[in-house]
Protein backbone atom coordinates (compact mmCIF):
# COMPACT_ATOMS: atom_id res chain seq x y z
CA UNK A 1 0.00 0.00 0.00
CA UNK A 2 1.32 2.92 -0.73
CA UNK A 3 -0.23 6.35 -0.22
CA UNK A 4 -3.58 4.35 1.02
CA UNK A 5 -3.64 3.11 -2.24
CA UNK A 6 -3.30 -0.94 -2.93
CA UNK A 7 -0.70 -1.03 -5.93
CA UNK A 8 -0.75 -4.77 -5.41
CA UNK A 9 -2.61 -8.12 -4.71
CA UNK A 10 -0.89 -12.10 -3.99
CA UNK A 11 -3.11 -14.82 -4.51
CA UNK A 12 -2.21 -17.20 -2.28
CA UNK A 13 -1.95 -20.38 -3.84
CA UNK A 14 -1.72 -19.25 -7.00
CA UNK A 15 -4.44 -20.71 -9.51
CA UNK A 16 -3.87 -23.84 -10.86
CA UNK A 17 -5.88 -22.86 -14.30
CA UNK A 18 -3.89 -21.01 -17.10
CA UNK A 19 -4.71 -18.76 -18.19
CA UNK A 20 -5.89 -17.82 -14.19
CA UNK A 21 -9.66 -18.07 -14.27
CA UNK A 22 -11.82 -14.85 -15.55
CA UNK A 23 -11.84 -11.61 -13.47
CA UNK A 24 -15.00 -9.51 -12.96
CA UNK A 25 -15.43 -6.09 -11.58
CA UNK A 26 -18.66 -5.75 -9.82
CA UNK A 27 -20.24 -2.62 -9.88
CA UNK A 28 -18.31 -0.89 -12.93
CA UNK A 29 -20.46 2.49 -13.54
CA UNK A 30 -17.46 5.05 -14.39
CA UNK A 31 -15.78 5.44 -17.49
CA UNK A 32 -12.44 5.26 -14.83
CA UNK A 33 -13.52 1.91 -14.30
CA UNK A 34 -14.64 0.42 -17.63
CA UNK A 35 -11.15 1.70 -18.57
CA UNK A 36 -9.67 -0.09 -16.48
CA UNK A 37 -11.22 -3.20 -17.22
CA UNK A 38 -10.96 -2.74 -20.77
CA UNK A 39 -7.09 -1.60 -20.47
CA UNK A 40 -6.84 -5.13 -18.21
CA UNK A 41 -9.01 -8.02 -19.69
CA UNK A 42 -11.71 -7.50 -16.52
CA UNK A 43 -14.97 -8.52 -16.87
CA UNK A 44 -17.24 -5.19 -16.01
CA UNK A 45 -20.14 -5.85 -14.49
CA UNK A 46 -22.67 -3.00 -14.62
CA UNK A 47 -25.42 -2.56 -12.26
CA UNK A 48 -28.72 -0.87 -13.06
CA UNK A 49 -27.90 1.95 -15.48
CA UNK A 50 -29.89 4.82 -17.68
CA UNK A 51 -30.34 2.91 -20.72
CA UNK A 52 -28.16 5.78 -22.68
CA UNK A 53 -25.07 5.47 -19.51
CA UNK A 54 -25.30 1.82 -20.27
CA UNK A 55 -24.66 2.36 -24.14
CA UNK A 56 -22.03 4.76 -23.42
CA UNK A 57 -20.04 2.52 -21.14
CA UNK A 58 -20.17 -0.99 -23.53
CA UNK A 59 -19.23 0.70 -26.42
CA UNK A 60 -16.18 2.83 -24.23
CA UNK A 61 -14.94 -0.91 -23.36
CA UNK A 62 -15.08 -2.29 -27.02
CA UNK A 63 -13.29 0.60 -28.11
CA UNK A 64 -10.62 0.82 -25.28
CA UNK A 65 -10.84 -3.08 -25.35
CA UNK A 66 -10.39 -3.50 -29.32
CA UNK A 67 -13.06 -5.85 -28.73
CA UNK A 68 -16.56 -6.09 -30.40
CA UNK A 69 -19.37 -4.51 -28.41
CA UNK A 70 -20.69 -6.16 -25.25
CA UNK A 71 -17.55 -8.72 -25.33
CA UNK A 72 -16.22 -8.34 -22.03
CA UNK A 73 -19.39 -6.56 -20.31
CA UNK A 74 -21.69 -8.45 -17.93
CA UNK A 75 -24.75 -6.96 -16.38
CA UNK A 76 -26.52 -7.47 -12.91
CA UNK A 77 -30.13 -7.69 -12.78
CA UNK A 78 -32.77 -8.41 -10.18
CA UNK A 79 -34.60 -11.96 -10.64
CA UNK A 80 -37.68 -12.37 -9.49
CA UNK A 81 -40.36 -14.88 -11.09
CA UNK A 82 -43.37 -16.12 -9.49
CA UNK A 83 -47.01 -17.26 -11.33
CA UNK A 84 -48.42 -14.05 -11.55
CA UNK A 85 -46.69 -10.32 -11.93
CA UNK A 86 -48.24 -8.98 -8.77
CA UNK A 87 -47.18 -11.27 -7.08
CA UNK A 88 -43.90 -11.55 -8.48
CA UNK A 89 -43.71 -7.35 -7.77
CA UNK A 90 -44.74 -7.88 -4.15
CA UNK A 91 -41.52 -10.50 -3.90
CA UNK A 92 -39.64 -7.84 -5.57
CA UNK A 93 -40.75 -5.12 -2.87
CA UNK A 94 -39.96 -6.61 -0.07
CA UNK A 95 -36.65 -7.60 -1.89
CA UNK A 96 -34.92 -5.17 -4.68
CA UNK A 97 -36.55 -2.45 -4.08
CA UNK A 98 -36.47 -2.55 -0.35
CA UNK A 99 -32.61 -3.08 -0.89
CA UNK A 100 -32.78 -0.37 -3.72
CA UNK A 101 -34.12 1.92 -1.44
CA UNK A 102 -32.48 1.16 2.05
CA UNK A 103 -28.57 0.01 1.08
CA UNK A 104 -28.06 1.78 -2.52
CA UNK A 105 -29.92 5.50 -2.95
CA UNK A 106 -28.38 6.89 0.43
CA UNK A 107 -24.89 6.32 -1.47
CA UNK A 108 -26.07 7.94 -4.33
CA UNK A 109 -26.22 4.58 -6.30
CA UNK A 110 -29.95 5.48 -8.08
CA UNK A 111 -28.37 8.59 -9.43
CA UNK A 112 -26.84 6.18 -12.30
CA UNK A 113 -30.66 5.46 -13.36
CA UNK A 114 -30.92 9.09 -14.46
CA UNK A 115 -30.71 10.25 -18.30
CA UNK A 116 -27.40 12.30 -18.05
CA UNK A 117 -30.01 15.04 -19.77
CA UNK A 118 -33.13 14.94 -18.23
CA UNK A 119 -32.63 13.81 -15.23
CA UNK A 120 -35.81 11.09 -15.99
CA UNK A 121 -35.71 7.70 -14.92
CA UNK A 122 -37.03 4.81 -17.30
CA UNK A 123 -39.38 2.14 -16.27
CA UNK A 124 -37.00 -0.81 -14.52
CA UNK A 125 -39.18 -3.28 -16.02
CA UNK A 126 -40.10 -1.57 -19.39
CA UNK A 127 -36.35 -1.26 -20.36
CA UNK A 128 -35.32 -5.04 -19.09
CA UNK A 129 -32.98 -3.10 -15.82
CA UNK A 130 -34.73 -5.38 -13.75
CA UNK A 131 -36.54 -8.73 -14.74
CA UNK A 132 -39.64 -9.32 -12.42
CA UNK A 133 -43.06 -10.83 -13.41
CA UNK A 134 -44.24 -14.28 -15.02
CA UNK A 135 -41.95 -16.39 -16.88
CA UNK A 136 -43.82 -14.72 -20.15
CA UNK A 137 -43.18 -11.08 -18.70
CA UNK A 138 -39.49 -11.86 -17.70
CA UNK A 139 -38.36 -13.49 -21.40
CA UNK A 140 -40.13 -10.51 -22.94
CA UNK A 141 -37.83 -8.11 -20.44
CA UNK A 142 -34.81 -10.29 -21.20
CA UNK A 143 -35.11 -9.99 -24.72
CA UNK A 144 -35.73 -6.30 -24.76
CA UNK A 145 -32.33 -6.13 -22.44
CA UNK A 146 -30.75 -8.50 -25.10
CA UNK A 147 -32.27 -6.52 -28.34
CA UNK A 148 -30.89 -2.96 -26.73
CA UNK A 149 -27.48 -3.88 -25.07
CA UNK A 150 -25.50 -6.78 -26.47
CA UNK A 151 -23.66 -8.10 -23.10
CA UNK A 152 -21.54 -11.42 -22.12
CA UNK A 153 -22.51 -11.97 -18.69
CA UNK A 154 -26.01 -12.07 -16.44
CA UNK A 155 -25.50 -11.94 -13.23
CA UNK A 156 -28.71 -12.43 -11.24
CA UNK A 157 -29.47 -10.96 -7.78
CA UNK A 158 -32.11 -13.31 -6.44
CA UNK A 159 -32.31 -11.75 -2.82
CA UNK A 160 -31.69 -15.11 -0.43
CA UNK A 161 -32.75 -14.36 2.80
CA UNK A 162 -35.31 -11.83 1.43
CA UNK A 163 -37.61 -13.73 -0.69
CA UNK A 164 -38.80 -16.62 0.92
CA UNK A 165 -37.35 -20.10 0.09
CA UNK A 166 -39.60 -22.07 -1.71
CA UNK A 167 -40.32 -18.87 -3.42
CA UNK A 168 -36.96 -18.13 -4.60
CA UNK A 169 -36.40 -21.99 -5.40
CA UNK A 170 -39.26 -21.81 -7.55
CA UNK A 171 -37.95 -18.43 -9.02
CA UNK A 172 -34.16 -19.84 -9.79
CA UNK A 173 -36.10 -22.47 -11.31
CA UNK A 174 -38.39 -21.20 -13.70
CA UNK A 175 -35.55 -18.71 -14.28
CA UNK A 176 -33.08 -21.15 -15.64
CA UNK A 177 -35.86 -24.18 -16.76
CA UNK A 178 -38.06 -22.07 -18.76
CA UNK A 179 -36.98 -18.69 -19.32
CA UNK A 180 -33.07 -18.89 -20.35
CA UNK A 181 -33.73 -21.71 -23.14
CA UNK A 182 -36.22 -19.30 -24.70
CA UNK A 183 -34.02 -16.80 -25.47
CA UNK A 184 -30.58 -18.74 -25.70
CA UNK A 185 -30.71 -18.72 -29.33
CA UNK A 186 -30.26 -14.96 -28.92
CA UNK A 187 -27.23 -14.36 -27.25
Amino acid sequence: MVDGVVRAVGVVPKPLQKPHPPLFQPFASSERSIRWCAEEGVTAILPPLHPTLESRLVDLYAEVSGRPPGDGIGVLRDIVIADTDDEALALWADSGLFCGSMWFAPFGFSKGLEDPTTGERPSLFESGLALVGTVDTVTRQLETLQSRLPVSWLFAWTYNGLIPHGDLMRSIEAFGTTVLPRVADRA
